[in-house]
Order: C-alpha cells, then structure tokens, then sequence
C-alpha cells in the first residue's frame, strides 16, 4: 500500500516540477528580476504559478512523501512528530533540516507579499527563484533513494 502511495505521491510531484520549470523558464529573460512591475502579464502569472506549485510541492513533499518514504523504508513513523519524521529523514541524507526550514520560511515570506510591496520583495523573489531547484532536488534524492530500497528487495526474491 505505501510502495502504491508514494509512486502516485512522485507522478504528482512530477506534475508540479514539470509547471515549475515551465514557470521559470518563462521568467528566464527576466532574471534576476530587477523590478516586479517591469514583469509583463505573463511573467507575473508564471511567478505566481511558480510560487504555487512551489507550495504545492512543498507540501506535498514535507506532508506525505517524507512519512510514506520512511514508512516504506522500514522507520516506524506512527504516533511520529513532523520533526521526528524531519530528523529520520535527515539522517537517511536527503534533506538537512535548516535547508528545509529556510525554503519553508522564504516560500512563506513569498506567498504573503503583495504586489502593492513588490519593490520590497524583489529581492526574496529573485532567492526564491534561485532556491526553487533545491527543492526538486529533495524530491530526487527521495525518489532515487526509494528506487534503491525497490532494487534490494527485487533482489532479495
């Protein structure tokens, strides 16, 4: 059941990186972005799609895939805090928890700027543009890591 829920969990996460990258490359011409409202309407949506599917992402990485990974990979993760799951997880080397909680920070800082406070936030845009590749990264490393559990048990049959 957890092997079936995790490779729907990365068919979707592939859904969102497919959007990010499409996102950025959008907003490539702009880089860095020197001023928001210098950004044509398209660029603004690809920003904004960007920032989305980034959340999206997060969350489902940080909410689900960690769980069901280390589940599917032997740790008891029941009755387990987020920051047990974020430690264990750390350990098997995938994430380092001050990364994650920096990308959880600058991804909230982002969603809650407001264009009429653009001028302020370009320079968190332009991190969280920069920063968006280590959070593919993360889901990665998860996948190849779960395909290298997958591949011992093969094995071992």
């Amino acid at each position: 059941m957890t092997k079936t829920r995790l490779k729907t969990y990365f068919k979707e996460a592939k859904k969102h990186i497919d959007l990010i990258e499409e996102s950025l490359e959008v907003l490539k011409a702009q880089t860095p972005i020197e001023d928001y409202d210098s950004l044509n309407q398209l660029e603004r949506f690809a920003l904004n799609a960007l920032i989305f599917r980034f959340s999206k992402l997060q969350d489902l990485i940080g909410v689900k895939i960690f769980r069901n990974y280390l589940d599917f990979s032997g740790f008891d993760v029941v009755e387990k805090s987020f920051f047990d799951i974020l430690r264990e997880v750390e350990k098997e080397g995938i994430i380092d928890i001050d990364s994650w909680s920096e990308l959880r920070e600058l991804r909230n800082r982002i969603a809650h700027d407001y264009p009429e406070e653009a001028d302020e936030v370009v320079e968190s845009i332009n991190l969280f543009i920069e920063e968006s590749s280590k959070l593919v990264d993360i889901l990665y490393r998860l996948e190849s890591k779960y395909n290298e559990i997958e591949q011992k048990r093969a094995k071992h049959y």
